[in-house]
């Protein structure tokens, strides 16, 4: 049975790139037949502003995209990821840190190596033996391919669209957090838990996450859980070329015409639709979604939607 979800964290409205991975993952799950649901991922709870997670679920409503089940708030299942965490604590492959972002930088630059990658630094295995009396300030996954040895990870995956994929773990991304020194749980673990607890088989979600696919492939060996189909769609860029995010101030979604709004998050998929209607366009683009793609994403890219203002 085909389980999908639609996972946006409500640190803004949605805006025309966050409507563009909903309707896909809705779209996808529709064509083929199954489950569609709505996570409100806000374990990032500084970040995310009161009832903005409503606002979300109310744009999504007026678009005609509404869940199978009740939604999930990510906030409320804090000791399952607790459990997750004790699990790999247990194994060994999670591990105490009690470096800082200055001390993790210099370590780096000590070693020649290039610190930044997309603005995160690679964590070079530093607290790996120990504290040495040091307190841990978060939890980390060994990136190693042996519990007990130094050996580079290399992970392969398929993705629906974008193909074949490899990225080398522990040169590419390091040891990586699981929770933060801050308390909060990182977004790799979290979302981990929660597909496999809501029996996701398929995440179809934007080509910028798919950096993401290899560390949580690795949690879902490591937890003994099983790994969804993945399908990463295009992005959409706004007038300078960059990716539409709430973080560049998007402009939040004007639904005075909702139907219209889908047709453009439709054209960004490839699917051209006539519906004067949110029930028109919805149906045609299943139809479209399920008839020219299979149920699965054209191979080339799409040309961009212009930005909303």
């Amino acid at each position: 049975m085909y389980v999908g979800r639609f996972a946006p964290s409500p640190t803004g409205p949605l805006h025309a790139g966050s409507l563009v991975a909903a309707l896909a993952s809705w779209l996808d799950a529709r064509a083929h037949g199954g489950r569609w649901l709505i996570r409100i991922e806000d374990v990032d709870g500084p970040r995310c502003p009161p009832g903005l997670d409503r606002v979300i679920l109310d744009q999504l409503a007026q678009c005609g995209l509404h869940p199978d089940e009740p939604p999930l708030w990510q906030s409320a299942r804090g000791a399952l990821y607790e459990q997750a965490l004790a699990t790999l604590q247990n194994s060994g492959w999670a591990y105490g840190c009690a470096c800082s972002r200055k001390q993790i930088s210099d370590a780096l630059q000590a070693l020649g190596v290039s610190s930044e990658r997309h603005g995160e630094l690679v964590y070079p295995g530093t607290c790996r033996a120990g504290l040495q009396g040091r307190t841990a300030r978060a939890w980390r996954l060994r990136s190693t391919a042996e519990l007990a040895g130094t050996q580079d990870l290399t992970l392969t995956w398929h993705d629906r669209r974008l193909g074949a994929q490899t990225q080398n773990l522990s040169r590419e991304v390091g040891d990586f957090v699981l929770k933060r020194a801050d308390g909060l749980w990182a977004y790799q673990l979290a979302v981990v838990v929660d597909d496999a607890a809501q029996d996701v088989t398929d995440i179809v979600r934007g080509a910028d996450l798919a950096d993401n696919t290899p560390r949580q492939i690795r949690l879902q060996q490591l937890l003994g859980l099983p790994t969804p189909r993945y399908l990463h769609t295009p992005l959409v860029l706004g007038a300078d070329g960059n990716k539409l995010s709430k973080q560049n101030g998007a402009a939040a979604l004007e639904l005075r015409d909702a139907a219209l709004a889908l047709r453009l998050a439709a054209s960004s998929l490839g699917l051209a639709i006539e519906g004067q209607t949110v029930a028109e366009v919805l149906a045609q683009a299943v139809t479209g979604w399920r008839v020219a793609f299979g149920g699965m994403m054209p191979a080339t890219e799409p040309a961009n939607l212009p930005a909303r203002h």
